[in-house]
C-alpha cells in the first residue's frame, strides 16, 4: 500500500534524519466495488492494513522499506518493499542522482508467494529550497519471474517508471504526499500488459496543536487509484487512516 516516504527525497538532497512510522488503514473498497468483496476462494479486499515504514540514510545513500498487513479475522496477506539508493557523490553537485535497487515480494493465504520481483535503475531528485516541497523520478528495469504473455511465450524483462512527492504547507499543519507507479507485467488471466497506480496521502499533522509536541499523529487518508491493479479496469479506492511517527 505505501512507498517511498518524502523524507527519502529530504535526505538523499542534504537531510540527516531517520524516520519510522506505522499507518493504519480502513480501506472501503469492498463498499464500493461488488467484485472487490469475498468469494468462496477469495477472503476479498482487505478492510484493515497495517503498514510499517523505515527510512535511514548513510554515508553511501540510503535504504527503505516498508510491510503491508492485510487483516480479514486474523492476518491473511503479508507484502514488502526495500529499497537502497546509491549515492556516493552525495557532497557534490550529482547529488540529485543515484542509483536504485529494489526488491517487492508478497503472499497470501489465497494466492501464495506473489508479486516478486527486482528492479534496478536511476533516481533523479529535486526540492524546493526551504525543502517543503520534494520530488523524485526513478527509471527502472524490472525482472518479473516466470511471467509469461497471452501467447505464452516469457515476458519476465520489464520497467517501471516511479514519480514520488510530498508538500508541507499550512505552517506545518498538512502534508500530501505519494507516488505513481506505470510498469509492464503480462497478466494473462486479465488480458492486460500494463498496470497504473497512484497513491496520494493527505494528512492532518495534530503534533502542531499547542502542548502536542509529542504526539507524532496524524489523521488522514490515502486514495489508491488504479487501472489493470486490482483487477482490470480503472478503479478508485479511499481509506480512512492514522499514523504515528517515530
Amino acid at each position: 500500500m505505501k512507498r517511498f516516504l518524502t523524507i527519502v527525497v529530504f535526505v538523499l538532497l542534504g537531510g540527516v534524519a531517520a524516520a519510522q512510522n506505522v499507518q493504519l488503514h480502513y480501506d472501503f473498497g469492498r463498499g464500493m466495488y461488488d467484485e472487490l468483496g469475498k468469494t468462496e476462494d477469495y477472503y476479498g479486499r482487505p478492510q484493515l492494513t497495517t503498514t510499517v515504514e523505515m527510512f535511514r540514510p548513510d554515508s553511501f545513500g540510503s535504504t527503505f522499506f516498508f510491510i503491508d498487513l492485510d487483516y480479514a479475522s486474523g492476518v491473511k496477506g503479508a507484502y514488502w518493499e526495500i529499497a537502497r539508493e546509491f549515492c556516493f557523490w552525495q557532497q557534490s553537485k550529482m547529488n540529485w542522482l543515484s542509483i536504485h535497487a529494489e526488491y517487492n515480494g508478497g503472499m497470501n493465504k489465497s494466492a501464495g508467494s506473489y508479486n516478486d520481483c527486482w528492479l534496478a535503475g536511476a533516481t533523479y531528485s529535486g526540492h524546493s529550497k526551504d525543502f517543503s516541497k520534494t520530488w523524485s523520478l526513478s527509471m527502472m528495469y524490472k525482472l518479473i519471474p516466470h511471467t509469461v504473455n497471452a501467447a505464452g511465450k516469457s515476458q519476465e524483462h520489464n520497467f517501471q517508471i516511479t514519480g514520488v512527492w510530498g508538500i508541507n504547507f499550512a505552517h506545518g499543519w498538512c502534508s500530501f504526499s505519494g507516488f505513481i507507479d506505470f510498469w509492464r507485467e503480462c497478466r494473462a488471466w486479465q488480458g492486460t500488459s500494463h498496470i497504473l497506480l497512484a497513491e496520494p496521502q493527505f494528512w492532518l499533522n495534530l503534533n502542531n496543536i499547542k502542548g502536542w509536541d509529542n504526539v507524532k499523529l496524524s489523521v488522514g487518508t490515502e486514495v489508491e487509484v488504479s487501472n489493470n491493479f486490482v483487477a482490470k479496469g480503472f478503479y478508485v479506492v479511499p481509506t480512512l487512516a492514522a499514523k504515528w511517527s517515530f
